[in-house]
């Protein structure tokens, strides 16, 4: 009986740290079998990332750890080394990230627009204009409520690009019908909600906004309104840390057929996301 006792007692210890030792396995391949991208709010609370990530995770068994924050705050992000891989949507910061030297090289993923949406009554009546900048002038004209980022996302550096366009500076022209509330595109929403104002919004967060309330889709269509995406490999030479071969894997099946394909079959209510380019690292 004693032997037994000892035996089984010898089995269980070596079960245990065969158990152990497969969970130490496990946690250091999990450790470095991942890459880190620093993306912006609108991919990740459109539902696109958790819907996209995981089919190329099932497909090469690499994992994907996303930052969302803003395109300023995920280039900066990016230009310390703190991740593998940029995927934001603002063509000029990016194009100026590779030239510096933190990106390898860009590569045209998406596409959608933006839409400028606004209370249903239409104080600055821009619902039958046809080009952005027409209505940013007729918002400002009629000093109406208008609630902008404010947080050097990429959102906010193309608004301020029509504002531009439509020939009306900010810093000296703007008074109290216009502010800057360095919050996120939702939180934006709620505030143009509850204060009767004119946004500018991505179009992927808009479908996913739940509390519309009275707001409504006011300006789309026009071809300024473009909203397009990049991904870049942070480079190797300026952060040897960076994960390039992995981070080479993850390009390859975002521009791939099949990746594109993914892309091009997310929607919500119904509606499609994103437009993939399905040209093929031509950019």
């Amino acid at each position: 009986m004693a032997n037994r006792n000892v035996s089984f007692r010898k089995s269980k210890a070596i079960t245990l740290s065969l158990f152990f030792i497969l969970v130490f396995v496990e946690i250091s391949y999990s450790k470095d079998n991942f890459i880190t991208v620093a993306s912006t709010t609108s991919t990740e609370n459109s539902g696109f990332l958790n819907y996209l990530l995981p089919k190329f995770s099932n497909k090469t068994g690499i994992f994907v750890r996303v930052i969302a924050v803003g395109t300023g705050q995920a280039i900066e992000i990016a230009k310390r080394g703190d991740a593998d891989i940029l995927l934001v949507h603002h063509r000029k910061s990016e194009q100026k990230f590779v030239d510096e030297g933190f990106g390898v090289r860009r590569y045209d993923l998406m596409f959608n627009h933006y839409v400028i949406v606004g209370p249903g009554g239409d104080p600055a009546n821009i619902r039958q204009v046809s080009e952005a900048e027409v209505a940013l002038k007729k918002i400002f004209e009629t000093q109406s409520n208008f609630v902008s980022r404010g947080d050097n996302s990429g959102t906010h550096k193309f608004e301020l690009g029509l504002w531009e366009m439509a020939g009306i500076k900010l810093g000296k022209d703007a008074g109290n019908w216009y502010r800057e509330l360095g919050t996120g595109m939702g939180a934006t929403l709620n505030t143009a909600a509850n204060m009767l104002a004119y946004t500018i919004a991505d179009r992927a967060t808009w479908l996913s906004f739940k509390n519309k309330m009275n707001l409504e889709v006011l300006l789309r269509g026009d071809a300024k309104l473009k909203n397009s995406y990049g991904v870049i490999l942070v480079s190797s030479q300026k952060h040897p840390h960076v994960k390039r071969k992995k981070g080479e894997t993850f390009i390859d099946w975002l521009t791939s057929r099949e990746g594109q394909d993914a892309i091009g079959q997310f929607s919500i209510n119904g509606e499609q996301l994103f437009k993939p380019y399905n040209s093929v690292k031509n950019n």
